[in-house]
């Protein structure tokens, strides 16, 4: 049982410390006259703006990612440990090992993925550009 909750914890750590990429501002005129404080504001506003007009940042997979690798994780698991269990005289008992067993080390391995951010979606990354684009910023790039 504690094993199961130390999982769920570590799970939803992760999840909270998940980072979403941002665009990067080249320090241009407009920049140095607004501020940093400003420009914050700004990409916030044009957030918005992309998420209101119907573009999705694409970050929401990464939970299916994690559930994928688990899974992998539990099935790989439970066929290498039937394997084990079936030399030693007891397949079903390594079996659940193995499961148990494939399902964390999935469980993390897609734990680890997701502290990597991904690029969000492309319309999204345009919209957000366009938008900080015409309030003067140049974009260099997403980080």
């Amino acid at each position: 049982m504690k094993f199961h909750i130390f999982i769920l914890g570590l799970f939803i750590l992760a999840l909270t410390a998940c980072s979403t990429t941002r665009p990067i501002l080249y320090p241009n005129a407009h920049y140095k006259t607004v501020g940093q404080q400003a420009a914050e504001q700004d990409i916030v506003a044009c957030r918005q703006l992309a998420e209101e007009a119907g573009a999705q940042e694409g970050n929401t997979s990464q939970v299916g990612n994690v559930a994928t690798s688990t899974a992998m994780g539990a099935g790989m698991g439970a066929a290498s440990g039937a394997v084990g269990g079936a030399i030693s005289g007891a397949a079903g008992t390594g079996s659940l090992i193995g499961a148990a067993s494939g399902a964390a080390l999935g469980l993390i391995r897609g734990l680890f993925g997701l502290a990597r951010p991904t690029q969000p979606n492309q319309a999204y990354v345009n919209f957000v550009y366009r938008c900080l684009q015409d309030k003067g910023y140049e974009v260099t790039g997403w980080q």
